[in-house]
């Protein structure tokens, strides 16, 4: 069977979509991305029992989602769209019982520095202010690309190698110490891109894309997140490369 990758659609409890509603939504691209890695897509929407719902999945995706709170006031003209206070407990929550069921974790964007904050690091909650001489990482969405550097010892090397293709960026909040995390990839100024577990199950945050890419970086990670899926659910894969 398929493993079951279980998926948490972001919140919008201020009525941005539709106005006086509480809705849930979730850019397709991930299920998609999911499904062509060979798994099952399957929506975690907000619930008090985080562990009977980890309990049913094989995996965890946490996807990309609105802004983190900052923790001191930032310049006039930096804006923020705060994610639900909700929503970031129960991604927490999530995590804990993936972590104590030993799910691989796959986090993107939002979802990488919901993972850095789990592990007790910190963010950057705007990067322009907080390091003024970084580049620019809120780029256009459909072409925009800067290059990463993935440490050659890490997971996510042996996964896209040292030097992958350039990814997209469309975030302007950045995760500033993985805590007990590790770093595994920098873009060229120097700004976390991606962070892993250095032991156990198969744990990366990516602060791009990898959903809306395509061709081989997509299927390159989403394969090697479904493989490890199938390798802790015991349906071992082979070569057991990742």
């Amino acid at each position: 069977m398929r493993p079951l990758i279980g998926i948490p659609p972001c919140l919008d409890d201020r009525g941005r979509w539709f106005s006086g509603r509480t809705t849930q939504y979730l850019d397709t691209t991930y299920a998609s991305a999911i499904e062509a890695g060979g798994g099952i897509p399957m929506l975690l929407p907000l619930q008090s029992d985080a562990a009977a719902a980890v309990e049913r999945i094989d995996g965890l995706l946490l996807p990309g989602g609105d802004d983190f709170p900052p923790s001191h006031p930032y310049p006039e003209g930096v804006s923020f769209e705060l994610a639900s206070p909700e929503q970031i407990d129960f991604d927490g929550r999530l995590l804990d019982q993936a972590y104590a069921h030993n799910l691989p974790v796959l986090a993107i964007c939002y979802g990488m520095q919901r993972l850095a904050l789990h592990a007790g690091g910190t963010l950057h909650a705007d990067i322009a202010t907080d390091l003024p001489d970084a580049a620019e990482h809120r780029l256009p969405e459909g072409h925009g690309r800067h290059a990463l550097c993935i440490e050659a010892d890490s997971r996510l090397a042996r996964i896209l190698g040292v030097t992958p293709e350039p990814v997209n960026s469309r975030h302007h909040q950045a995760v500033a110490d993985p805590g007990s995390l590790r770093v595994s990839a920098r873009a060229a100024d120097g700004v976390i891109e991606a962070i892993e577990r250095a032991t156990g199950p198969f744990c990366v945050g990516v602060q791009w894309h990898p959903e809306k890419l395509d061709g081989p970086h997509r299927e390159q990670l989403m394969g090697a997140f479904i493989t490890a899926c199938l390798e802790e659910r015991g349906d071992g894969v082979p070569d057991g490369r990742y």
